[in-house]
């Protein structure tokens, strides 16, 4: 959760200005929105965990590391380096909890929340 947190507050993270990006509005538009889905989907784990979660997450966190060089955002320094290392996070994350669960049946996936 603390992870989706931080990637939709990236944008207004100090030490950066953002206002002078080459389309600043797109940037900060999907850098929330894959900070609310990272969130969205980690609350979704407490109640019905699925594998397709975890996967969600990796894709999630892959997007983010290539979006800065998708949206042209990619010669900004800090906040380049910000949106790959916490995708770089949601991915290894993403990636411990799938191997983690690996060998749990999906009945065991489900007690999982309860």
């Amino acid at each position: 959760m603390l992870l989706g947190a931080l990637i939709a507050a990236s944008p207004w993270f100090p030490i950066q200005d953002s206002s002078g990006i080459a389309g600043h509005d797109t940037m900060v538009l999907n850098t929330v929105a894959v900070g609310l889905v990272v969130f969205g989907l980690s609350q979704l784990e407490y109640v019905a965990l699925q594998r397709w979660q975890e996967v969600a997450t990796i894709l999630v966190g892959l997007w983010l590391i290539v979006s800065p060089l998708v949206l042209g955002y990619s010669g900004e320094g800090f906040l380049r380096i910000y949106h790959t290392s916490l995708g770089a996070v949601a991915v290894i994350l993403g990636v411990l909890q799938l191997w983690q669960d690996w060998d749990m049946s999906d009945q065991d996936l489900l007690k999982h929340g309860q």
